[in-house]
């Protein structure tokens, strides 16, 4: 099956979808250093990136009547800077708003199916309005914005048009706020996806199932120690109880929350365990390993713990904000994330590699989907689509 690539970025989306099979018949992306990123790895011929259609350009100016494949699915992730906790909060106001593309190339497409991803910050009740518009418009693509019309303006026409009787939904949209450590990923990163499937195909889907879990990492290190067999931490190495889940630990010792049988959270030390310490080792041979200096805390900003998963990685209009993406080492320290941790904590293969200074690899690094979450939902819309017999072979 073929997709589009929207907002490509570093290609975590793009590489996810790749994993579960998709063909890309364009990949589009603006940024340089983020275009020079994919153009390395098809130098170097890294995880099938060479085969991909790389166009540089602007989304707003891409004609896709120029596509020659019929193309099944729509998926990226629109500029999330508008609604992000860490940006200006302009949402619809800001030129960055990038949704109204998405729905273009839905709208111009017409895929069998979308995956649209964006930032926590879209759910607040500041965007409630706008969010319930992004999923009006995503649902009934057609029906076009008029010239000077304002956008409260259209979403009134487009609920008029989604309650008439006459009318059926282009798209059957669901969208779900994801933590992508709950599917393996050794980070806590929220994030909201939109998936679309086309309505005259009748399929049914639901979200795939957390398969970790907060609940199982606590009782791996706590009470079966697991966690710390695994890792060979001896007990005088290893960081206090947190005096916050002293209960929670009890409860699970005694059973009454511990019925589901999912794996534990991956940790940062899960992530990194096998790269040798870029500081002691400057010249380690590894690519994009290598260490920043200056890392710092402050309220606020104080790292993530080694033995949970990671904080949120961060991207700023300007690098990495307020001294985050940093690891809190057991005895207090902390150092900043090489752009190979980094690329662990978000999913990358090993084999890919970041154009760009430290703070624009980890800017791209900060903008990715991460690869893992990636595949599952993809995987997921791929197996349904193959299921309902209407993909094109």
């Amino acid at each position: 099956m073929h997709s589009v690539e929207l907002f490509a970025g570093a290609g975590g989306l793009a590489i996810g979808m790749a994993n579960a099979g998709f063909q890309h018949a364009a990949v589009l992306e603006w940024n340089a250093d983020a275009c020079e990123t994919f153009r390395e790895n098809q130098r170097r011929q890294a995880h099938h990136v060479q085969e991909w259609p790389l166009h540089q350009a602007d989304v707003r100016a891409f004609d896709y009547r120029s596509l020659n494949e019929r193309v099944d699915v729509v998926s990226g992730g629109p500029p999330c800077q508008p609604f992000s906790l860490g940006g200006k909060h302009k949402g619809y106001r800001d030129d960055r708003d990038m949704f109204p593309e998405a729905v273009r190339a839905v709208r111009e497409l017409r895929p069998q199916a979308f995956i649209f991803e964006n930032v926590k910050g879209l759910m607040r009740e500041t965007f409630a309005d706008y969010f319930e518009y992004i999923n009006l418009q995503l649902t009934h693509p057609s029906l076009l914005r008029r010239k000077d019309e304002a956008w409260r303006d259209h979403r009134s026409r487009l609920e008029k048009h989604h309650t008439s009787r006459q009318v059926r939904s282009e798209y059957n949209v669901v969208y779900r706020l994801l933590n992508a450590a709950d599917y393996g990923v050794p980070q806590r990163r929220e994030r909201v996806f939109f998936v679309g499937f086309r309505s005259d195909l009748g399929v049914q889907w639901s979200f795939p199932e957390e398969t970790h879990s907060d609940d199982a990492l606590l009782a791996s290190k706590w009470i079966t120690g697991s966690y710390w067999e695994t890792h060979q931490v001896a007990k005088k190495n290893r960081p206090p109880i947190d005096s916050r889940q002293v209960n929670r630990i009890e409860r699970l010792r005694c059973g009454t929350l511990f019925g589901e049988r999912r794996m534990p959270w991956l940790t940062v030390r899960d992530a990194i365990r096998d790269l040798p310490d870029p500081e002691k080792f400057p010249n380690n041979g590894i690519s994009d390993h290598r260490f920043n200096p200056g890392a710092r805390t402050y309220a606020g900003h104080t790292g993530s713990p080694l033995d949970e998963p990671a904080k949120t990685l961060k991207a700023g209009d300007h690098g990495v904000p307020g001294g985050e993406n940093m690891l809190a080492r057991v005895d207090g320290s902390v150092r900043y994330f090489t752009v190979r941790e980094a690329a662990r904590l978000q999913t990358f293969p090993d084999d890919y590699v970041f154009r760009g200074v430290w703070s624009e690899a980890m800017r791209q690094l900060g903008n990715a989907v991460p690869v893992r979450l990636a595949e599952v939902v993809a995987r997921s819309v791929s197996d349904t689509l193959s299921a309902s017999g209407r993909n094109p072979k």
